[in-house]
């Protein structure tokens, strides 16, 4: 049983390790927001640099290549509805950049529960050697102390970086969804006027 409890904590630390990593590559800002993606966005004015935009935002697939070519797609509706379809497509994204973040949530409840458990079994196999009366098997007895310490300090250990990784990637996430709404918008602005309809439109 204690090589169990033993087992599964090794696991949720591995588990946690990978999607931290994971996570911390993912949500690197120029995965996110690639340079040459938000330059070309600033630079598209016309309808004649829309090709452009939808080449540069294939060759650089990202989170931010995706809303534009989303936008772009829709230029010919009205702002309300283009700005509806693209916050559609940005719940996606979002849902997307969090994905292993519910894992590091998990494993951050997980952890000292499993250290817990391996604590309390500990203390059952000290009291059972007491109770027993076995004072000669030393070795039992320090063992249940042992495994009950080992436990919690392995709880600790994956609780404490699961906790930290998830506030901060909790928090990047919040900060690349600020920056990806306000590229998106500024894309909007260059392209429809006060009125919501495309710039020209209101002149033909």
């Amino acid at each position: 049983m204690d090589n169990f409890i033993l087992l599964l904590l090794v696991l949720t630390s591995i588990v946690s390790v990978t999607f931290i990593f994971e996570r911390g590559f993912a949500l690197r800002w120029n995965r996110v927001l690639p340079p040459g993606v938000s330059e070309a966005a600033r630079n598209c004015r016309s309808d004649a640099e829309l090709p452009m935009l939808h080449r540069i935002c294939k060759d650089h697939p990202s989170a931010l290549s995706r809303l534009l070519v989303a936008a772009a797609t829709h230029l010919d509706c009205p702002r309300a509805e283009n700005v509806e379809a693209l916050q559609t497509r940005a719940r996606h994204e979002i849902a997307r950049l969090e994905r292993g973040i519910v894992v590091l949530e998990i494993t951050t409840g997980i952890a000292p529960l499993l250290g817990l458990v391996g604590t309390i079994y500990g203390l059952i196999l000290l009291f059972g050697t007491m109770d027993a009366g076995a004072s000669a098997d030393g070795g039992r007895f320090a063992g249940g102390i042992a495994l009950a310490l080992r436990a919690t300090l392995m709880g600790l250990l994956i609780a404490i970086p699961s906790l930290v990784s998830w506030s901060y990637f909790t928090r990047k996430v919040e900060t690349l969804a600020v920056e990806l709404e306000s590229e998106c918008d500024d894309f909007l602005r260059r392209f429809y006027g006060s009125n919501g309809e495309k710039r020209g439109r209101g002149m033909e």
